[in-house]
């Protein structure tokens, strides 16, 4: 019980909230998966989507989308404490999507029902969750465009960057993915060939941008962010 309930109080959106709503809320929050859903495992399809939010209590996820030529193309990342799903009042923008685990996840869920009734009588969450929900909108979105326009060298420097962001772990003045990836994972993310994908990171790796081994990748974010500048003047 105090397991759980120390998972919901790592949720972005519930971080500020007190003990009694997290007790209401975790009376209303059964487990979609009572074991780990392993990774490169679909847990939605654009015809498989249900209504409700879902909580990532540990674990990563991808959301994507694919074209009329059948690539696929990244929304989002989402770690341990993000969210996805839908309800009538709040739409994360996965609905359309397809999600993926990138490697060993656990998932939460709440009914769209019982958790509208919970924002009724909570206007300042019902706030928090429109900042969330923009700020997560507008960053699928220009993920998206930066996947979908720019050249495969600007989209693999751009992912990992921001990869790095999300889940980096500071090693000298490189910081490392917590996520080990392939090159056809990372293929896979941004609509591209395997062989695209490595002789870009060899560039990158010759330039000093990167250091990678097998399913390890350290970003210089300094030289990425300068170098994306460059490539965008």
């Amino acid at each position: 019980m105090m397991d759980k309930l120390w998972y919901l109080s790592k949720i972005h959106i519930f971080e500020a909230l007190p003990p009694e709503d997290l007790m209401e809320i975790d009376q209303m929050t059964p487990m979609t998966h009572f074991s780990a859903i392993p990774k490169g495992t679909i847990v939605q399809t654009p015809d498989s989507n249900r209504d409700g939010l879902f909580f990532i209590k540990t674990g990563k996820l991808r959301v994507y989308k694919i074209n009329l030529e059948g690539k696929q193309y990244t929304a989002a990342i989402l770690g341990a404490g993000n969210m996805f799903g839908e309800i009538d009042a709040f739409s994360l923008g996965t609905r359309d999507g397809y999600i993926e685990t990138l490697e060993e996840t656990l998932l939460c869920s709440v009914h769209k029902d019982q958790f509208e009734q919970f924002l009724l009588q909570r206007p300042e969450l019902v706030l928090r969750f429109l900042k969330e929900v923009s700020k997560k909108l507008n960053e699928a979105s220009e993920l998206l465009e930066r996947l979908a326009l720019g050249t495969v060298h600007e989209r693999v420097l751009y992912l990992l960057l921001r990869l790095s962001s999300q889940f980096g772990i500071p090693e000298e003045h490189f910081v490392k993915i917590d996520l080990p990836l392939t090159h056809m994972e990372l293929a896979h993310m941004i609509g591209a060939t395997r062989e695209s994908v490595t002789n870009s990171l060899n560039e990158l790796s010759k330039q000093g941008i990167i250091r990678s081994g097998r399913k390890k990748i350290l970003v210089d974010q300094k030289k990425a962010k300068e170098s994306l500048a460059l490539d965008n003047n």
